[in-house]
């Protein structure tokens, strides 16, 4: 058994890209999450120092996001759910990363991906 965290549209400026007038500017990025955790949400005792607290995986996103240019989507979606499963308690994660203006005629253009913990 077990519980699902999720983040959803977190909207941040990001320098990504490969093209040079994406290396001059920040553009923006939306990012989804979803964290299967282990054990049982009653288990928590109510106490947010039991959690996998959202609030630190949303800083954590913003910290990586805000570190530096990265050139692909890939990159920035690897460092993300790496980040997630530094809790151990995250069996499993979905990263999403959007790029929204890359194209007028499209509402973004991205990635996703799946990755787990150890043998979960």
């Amino acid at each position: 058994m077990g519980w699902r965290i999720f983040v959803r549209d977190l909207e941040l400026q990001s320098l990504i890209g490969v093209h040079r007038h994406e290396r001059d500017g920040r553009q923006r990025v939306r990012i989804n999450l979803e964290l299967d955790v282990e054990g049982e949400p009653a288990a928590l005792g109510d106490r947010l120092t039991a959690a996998v607290n959202y609030e630190n995986i949303v800083g954590r996103v913003r910290r990586i996001v805000g570190a530096g240019h990265v050139n692909l989507v890939e990159t920035l979606a690897e460092q993300v759910a790496q980040a997630c499963l530094e809790d151990r308690r995250v069996r499993r994660c979905l990263v999403r990363v959007e790029k929204l203006d890359v194209f007028a005629d499209a509402a973004s253009v991205g990635i996703e991906i799946e990755r787990r913990n150890g043998a979960a």
